[in-house]
């Protein structure tokens, strides 16, 4: 297929996927649930930012990543410096798909339904290396009513995404725990996280569902919020499995341009999860330092809730099938139209 058509392809449904996956949110924030939260309480940088220098070499690894939960993983390895490796930040997963598919970037830290919709378009150019993010979704209260899905049964919910995967997700949940999203609830949807909360705020309902670490931010500013329900919890009872955000996703001729290099990046970014878990006041300030998360101390605060992970194998195919089998009833076209067969899950680590 010639480049310049595909990329036209890629470039018509990029935005409409990253919209399905951060609940839509504008463009400039339409990464992922997450990533549309990330710079709530400031916000960071507009402009992309380079951790590598402007040259670089063929056989350097060239990686981007989003604001927000899903690129939170990477930022310890962002700070090694490693010259086989060169960084970059966007606001917007429309800013670093056009670039992947040209073959500037070799890989990317993105939404876990774009990822599929990536690999439908490039007929199979790209593939899933590791779960990054589990997820990120979560109900608030302003009371303590609600102990359980059961308990939103005649509530009205304020939330974002009509239209999107966290419509889908709520939607699966709700109809999973024996409730007619339609009839059982009064879902009211907003454009962004903000908005919902700012109408939970003025009364106009006590429950929300929404998204770290905007959650984590919200709980400091509202008093009486807490956390209800923790949509993970809710999702492996469900589906047997974990909900998935975001994913690694990598061009397959720049993993197979040297798979021992690659597979040194992979063991790094494993390192680099693992330090985000365990080191979280260095890990929450190179995610203000790279423009990630807005401020330290936010991120500080959300690492624990933000369920980074490294999740590779038949653990990450598992996961990810389920997830993307919920999408796909929920509406074909967030999965890129058709569910990914076995060529998109990387099958030589984990």
């Amino acid at each position: 297929m010639n480049l310049k058509k595909l990329w036209a392809g890629v470039t018509a449904v990029v935005l409409a996927a990253a919209l399905a996956a951060c609940g839509g949110a504008p463009a400039a924030t339409a990464s992922s649930v997450a990533e549309s939260a990330a710079p709530l309480a400031t916000e960071a940088p507009a402009a992309s930012s380079q951790v590598a220098s402007p040259e670089t070499p063929a056989s350097t690894l060239r990686v981007a990543g989003l604001k927000g939960p899903t690129t939170m993983g990477l930022v310890n390895l962002m700070k090694s410096e490693n010259p086989g490796y060169e960084f970059s930040v966007y606001g917007a997963a429309d800013e670093v798909v056009p670039l992947l598919v040209k073959g500037e970037l070799d890989a990317a830290a993105l939404p876990a339904n774009l990822a599929a919709t990536l690999y439908q378009k490039t007929n199979g150019a790209v593939e899933v290396a590791c779960i990054n993010t589990l997820g990120v979704l979560y109900v608030v209260e302003k009371g303590d009513t609600v102990q359980s899905v059961a308990d939103l049964k005649g509530q009205t919910i304020l939330t974002t995404g009509k239209g999107t995967t966290p419509e889908y997700v709520l939607r699966y949940l709700l109809a999973q725990n024996g409730l007619d999203p339609d009839a059982d609830v009064d879902i009211q949807y907003f454009s962004e996280a903000t908005e919902a909360l700012a109408q939970l705020q003025a009364g106009a309902g006590n429950i929300a569902m929404l998204p770290q670490p905007f959650v984590t931010s919200a709980l400091t500013q509202v008093e009486g919020l807490r956390v209800a329900l923790d949509l993970n919890a809710v999702w492996q009872a469900a589906a047997g499995s974990k909900l998935v955000t975001g994913v690694l996703v990598v061009r397959k001729d720049a993993a197979a341009r040297d798979p021992a290099a690659f597979a040194a990046f992979m063991a790094d970014y494993q390192a680099s999860v693992e330090a985000a878990n365990t080191d979280l006041e260095t890990t929450a300030a190179l995610c203000e330092e790279y423009g990630i998360v807005a401020k330290a101390a936010l991120a500080q605060k959300a690492l624990p809730q933000c369920n980074i992970v490294f999740e590779t194998g038949d653990e990450m195919k598992t996961d990810l099938a389920a997830y993307y089998q919920v999408l796909f009833d929920a509406d074909p076209a967030s999965v890129g139209g058709t569910l990914p067969d076995d060529a998109f899950y990387q099958a030589n680590v984990g």
